[in-house]
């Protein structure tokens, strides 16, 4: 592993200081034909983490491939180190897919973290993949109103810095907080993650990893 996983806050900060500097916001696409959802539970009051990953088809969004995997928890929950917890659990999840995919969607933060290193910007640095993250709930960041039509936005700003786009993805349904982990910008995230919002609220790669790891189908 590049880096301990248990860390104390102090430890845990630091390591996100320095692979926040290797991030990368610029759009390194390449073609993508396969794209993976992540998505963590936890079991035994919080000390057994389950990774789902899905793999789904581009275009067409045809499930293709998914795997959970088990592994026991050793960081304890920090605020703003939350990918401490769950990231060796989802690293075991990819390395169980017969090919690594061209783009990873997650259930999370992408730059839109306090020190820009949300799980999606974490685990894009470590496995050099695409990521993005498309989160339920705001970390950090202010916004303006969104419309309520299927892809209304507004960009998500810490003071003049964008961090993201606030995304409606389905029409009268809450938004998402939608920012680059890494290989991409905030614009080519939010149509990244438009594009897969077919029938849900969540795009359709951490809609199904999310059935598989938070409703007990793993």
């Amino acid at each position: 592993m590049p880096h301990p996983w248990r860390v104390d806050a102090r430890e845990g900060a630091a390591i996100q200081e320095a692979l926040r500097r290797r991030v990368r916001l610029a759009d390194e696409l390449g073609e993508v034909r396969r794209i993976a959802g992540m998505d963590v539970g936890f079991r035994d009051g919080g000390a057994t983490a389950c990774a789902a990953v899905t793999c789904l088809s581009w275009p067409g969004l045809r499930l293709e491939e998914s795997h959970c995997v088990y592994r026991g928890v050793e960081m304890p929950y920090i605020p703003g180190l939350l990918s401490f917890r769950e990231l060796p659990a989802v690293l075991d999840a990819l390395a169980a897919l017969s090919a690594p995919p061209e783009l990873i969607l997650c259930d999370g933060q992408g730059i839109a973290h306090p020190r820009r290193l949300g799980i999606a910007a974490h685990l894009g640095v470590l496995t050099g993949l695409p990521t993005i993250g498309a989160a339920k709930s705001r970390l950090v960041g202010e916004h303006g109103p969104v419309g309520r039509e299927r892809g209304a936005r507004a960009p998500l700003l810490d003071g003049a810095e964008r961090l993201g786009t606030v995304l409606r993805t389905r029409t009268g349904v809450r938004p998402l907080y939608v920012s680059p982990g890494h290989r991409l910008d905030c614009d080519t995230a939010c149509e990244w993650v438009l594009a897969c919002c077919t029938r849900y609220r969540l795009p359709e790669p951490t809609h199904a990893a999310d059935r598989l790891a938070s409703r007990g189908r793993c």
